[in-house]
């Protein structure tokens, strides 16, 4: 079905589905096991030490001999030490985001690593694509985590109508075929996943976490942060409530502990007492499967959602 697919011929992978890099979330396991099922798998190395990040990428190719990326915040101090890493493991793919990636494009390029941009516009989709970008990941509100103001729907074919030569990736939103099938036909080459994969056996998270991810309904996620300049959706629970009655005071952003507002750990499996980043596309997963399953079960029913539309098109 994707043997042509643009995505896929450029990261030699099987499909053309991503995994999200989300800090505290895509370590070795997961990211190997979405790899070995093909897809892209991507650790999300956050705010962590050039060691951490080597010592992951290690573990990773332990587990699989597949492609796969590393995430890279460019809000991380250190992520010129990051680039490094990744330059010397030879990683296949590097996705940026959380800033301007062009100063590092081309070091990475010239290790030969695929360099995709993740971004909230269209305008900065053109831009990323005229800088030396491999692909651009636009990223609807719909996302769990840092998120933009535009919707994937509305995203998507205004990105395409200025990338022309290189993938595009659909992000936010994503979670069954239907959802892949859609974001093919506004455009886009692949997709990028995150709220899905985290609700898999691979993915380390606490199991109450997931279960709170498998329990949302559309209605179940806030925005929250939106004061600090950096928004960011998770499931409501007694956290987010305080955070959101907190902006109601209209504080300074420095008035804002951010890392209360990481992700990743839940303590002791309170889920009330942690920031559980969540899309709201977690409102249509209602069971926990291996990675392998998901996307098995995504490229089935990807097929059948465009044989239905066919069929309405007759």
């Amino acid at each position: 079905m994707f043997e042509n697919n643009k995505l896929v011929k450029l990261l030699n992978i099987k499909y053309p589905i991503i995994q999200g890099g989300m800090a505290g979330v895509s370590d070795a396991v997961l990211v190997s096991a979405v790899s070995n099922a093909g897809g892209l798998g991507v650790i999300g190395s956050g705010f962590w030490s050039a060691k951490i990040l080597e010592e992951e990428i290690k573990k990773t190719r332990e587990l699989t001999q597949q492609p796969f990326g590393v995430n890279l915040l460019l809000q991380n101090t250190k992520v010129a030490d990051l680039v490094k890493v990744c330059v010397e493991q030879k990683v296949a793919a590097v996705f940026t985001g959380g800033g301007n990636p062009l100063p590092v494009v081309p070091f990475l390029k010239q290790a030969g690593i695929k360099v995709f941009a993740v971004v909230p516009s269209a305008r900065l989709a053109g831009k990323m694509a005229d800088n030396g970008a491999d692909g651009v990941v636009v990223e609807g509100l719909e996302s769990g985590g840092h998120i933009g103001e535009s919707t994937t729907f509305c995203l998507v074919p205004q990105a395409r109508s200025v990338v022309k030569n290189i993938p595009l990736i659909a992000a936010g939103g994503i979670f069954d075929g239907r959802t892949l099938a859609a974001a093919l036909m506004l455009g886009a080459d692949g997709v990028q996943i995150g709220t899905l994969f985290m609700a898999t056996k691979e993915c380390q998270i606490h199991e109450n976490y997931k279960q709170a991810i498998i329990n949302t309904t559309d209605e179940s996620t806030a925005v929250v942060g939106r004061f600090t300049g950096h928004p960011v959706r998770v499931i409501k629970n007694k956290l987010a409530e305080e955070f959101l009655k907190f902006e109601k005071k209209n504080p300074f952003p420095e008035e804002l502990k951010s890392e209360k507002m990481a992700g990743g750990k839940v303590p002791l499996g309170n889920v009330d007492a942690a920031p559980l980043l969540c899309g709201i596309a977690a409102g249509g997963i209602k069971e926990i499967k291996t990675c392998k399953q998901v996307i098995e079960d995504l490229v089935g029913s990807t097929q059948e959602a465009i044989a239905s539309a066919n069929k309405i098109l007759e």
